[in-house]
């Protein structure tokens, strides 16, 4: 057992010595997690880019106007000229601008009908459908305040009150009313609102937790090739040692990565409580124990460095797919049935259960029980099959 131990620290110092081994396994899953991260993390409610061009500048209204679209939550609106609108629109840079006409505030202030102009390229895009729907809004809103404005002075006419003092009076009315509303919309989330980082995680280490274990398999087959195991055995090492000690040195590289990432996630976004993130790691250590076992046994039944290679990597590729890794499979359809089959959709699913569902671990023992059931068999086939030696044990 002692011998044993001296091949799995052996193993591990190899592995934090090889930048390139180490930066696959370690950097790449958490660049490809920042990126996921990145792309869909706290995107939540549309927000987009309002482009105006704004040839009433001194327009109270057109003011007016824009003070309104700034004061949307859901845009940011930008400032642009004529020329740069046009240019931005050649070159696709934009999909459509708003265009606030010189004399729009002159025409408003004299009772006439004042038009906005949409310039679009195509069809202005799905965006640019989302933010000429807001403007639309919010010129629907102005011209609820004209109307009003209109009916008061014609309730107040001949009454002696001055028109200026009819428009502030009805301004001030109208802005208290957006303020407080005597009518107002609450929000209420149907279920939890989705959080990208706890749905990715689970993927993203057992993918590459597989990955590792699979360019371990084909180094255990490079070793046998070269010699390596042999020279191993002349040590005073048995077979079932060198086997033994192996199976350990994956099962910790495999543990020590999805510790990292595990360390990483729980300093950086807060996901986990104490012990939920202890029952994550030993979760983790089993799944470790099952994916180095099926390692072992790919290891055991490669006769060459690329077999070993690509039967890793259809085997890390099946299970990714059918194990929910990062789409939902519908139940009762045929991919659920057999993706239980598939070792990632237990480990998966135990991940999920703790640290999206507040599960505990009593509660993923069916997941626990599989995986266990994979080391025992795996350990059992592997040792049969294992060889030292090019040519029998």
């Amino acid at each position: 057992m002692k011998r044993a131990w001296i091949i799995v620290l052996r193993e591990l110092r190899t592995y934090l010595q090889d930048k390139a081994d180490l930066a696959f396994s370690l950097l790449l899953p958490i660049a490809t997690f920042a990126l996921i991260y990145g792309a869909f993390g706290g995107q939540g409610l549309f927000h987009g880019t309002a482009s105006v061009v704004n040839e009433d500048a001194k327009g109270v209204y057109s003011a007016q106007l824009l003070d309104d679209l700034k004061a949307e939550t859901s845009l940011t609106v930008e400032t642009l000229s004529r020329a740069d609108a046009e240019q931005k629109l050649d070159r696709s840079d934009v999909k459509l601008v708003l265009v606030i006409p010189a004399d729009f505030s002159d025409k408003l202030r004299s009772g006439q009908p004042a038009q906005l102009i949409f310039m679009q390229r195509g069809n202005g895009g799905q965006d640019g459908q989302i933010v000429a729907s807001i403007v639309r809004g919010a010129v629907s809103r102005l011209n609820q305040d004209f109307s009003v404005r209109g009916q008061v002075e014609q309730a107040l006419a001949g009454k002696g009150v001055l028109p200026q003092q009819i428009t502030v009076t009805t301004w001030n009315f109208l802005d208290r009313e957006r303020q407080y509303p005597l009518v107002g919309i609450t929000e209420v989330a149907s279920g939890s609102k989705p959080n990208l980082v706890n749905q990715f995680l689970p993927g993203i280490i057992t993918m590459y937790v597989l990955f590792s274990i699979s360019i371990s398999a084909a180094a255990i087959v490079e070793e046998r090739r070269k010699g390596t195991l042999e020279r191993l055995l002349t040590t005073r090492l048995t077979v079932g040692g060198l086997f033994l000690g192996k199976w350990l040195a994956s099962v910790s590289r495999g543990f020590v990565q999805t510790f990292i990432l595990l360390t990483l996630s729980y300093a950086v976004f807060r996901i986990f409580t104490p012990l939920s993130f202890l029952e994550c790691l030993a979760v983790a250590l089993i799944f470790a124990m099952a994916s180095s076992a099926i390692g072992l046994l790919i290891a055991s039944v490669a006769r060459t460095q690329d077999s070993a290679t690509w039967i890793g990597v259809f085997f890390t590729m099946s299970m990714t797919m059918l194990g929910g890794t990062f789409f939902t499979i519908s139940a009762g359809s045929v991919l659920y049935t057999i993706s239980k089959f598939s070792l990632n959709t237990y480990a998966n699913d135990a991940f999920k259960a703790l640290i999206t569902e507040g599960g505990t671990i009593s509660q993923v023992w069916l997941e626990l029980s599989v995986m266990t059931g994979v080391i025992l068999v795996g350990l059992v086939l592997s040792r049969y099959l294992f060889k030292a030696l090019p040519q029998g044990k």
